[in-house]
């Protein structure tokens, strides 16, 4: 076989066949990278699942996704007796703005739910948090905060717990 550039090459039919192979390779490879989204790009996930003897096991799940601005999170595991759970949390934020929620669930019925947002601008804040109950009982807090412009700023809290009492606290106070 003669040798051309330190490789040795068969004949020169198989040489050219080679460059083309190579160049759909390459050329596929980067038709699949140009194709895919930068949303899909970030999202990941797993599925495990262990099965032993006597009919016991588990499958278990995870999966993330995230861009910018925004990231969420879904886990859950069950078991082959029925017992397990599903939970999950995401986020959304921006300039002004930011927002979550998470959720727990048991198979047993047990679990919660929460919601948190949070907005400021232009000399105002805002927010609050939201949780509740698997068996339907609801706490939570709102806040606001207004700077009045004259060195002083408002402010109204309200807080609201598991058994339903609410307390609200307020005032105005001088702005160091």
């Amino acid at each position: 076989m003669p040798v051309r550039g330190g490789l040795i090459a068969a004949s020169a039919k198989e040489s050219i066949m080679y460059k083309h192979m190579l160049g759909f390779a390459a050329l596929a490879a980067a038709l699949g990278a140009a194709s895919a989204t930068p949303a899909e790009a970030r999202q990941r996930g797993h599925v495990l699942s262990i099965q032993g003897a006597h009919g016991r096991g588990l499958v278990q799940t995870r999966s993330v996704s995230r861009q910018r601005g925004s990231a969420s999170v879904n886990r859950s595991l069950q078991t082959n007796n029925g017992r397990g759970y599903q939970a999950s949390r995401s986020r959304d934020y921006g300039p002004g703005h930011y927002s979550s929620d998470r959720s727990f669930h048991a198979n047993n019925g047990r679990g919660y739910d929460s919601s948190r947002d949070a907005n400021w601008g232009n000399g105002s804040y805002s927010g609050g948090r939201t949780t509740t109950t698997g068996d339907g009982r609801t706490a939570g807090r709102s806040t606001t905060a207004t700077n009045n412009g004259d060195g002083t700023a408002s402010y109204n809290s309200t807080v609201t717990r598991l058994n339903g009492n609410t307390r609200t606290v307020s005032g105005t106070v001088p702005r160091p």
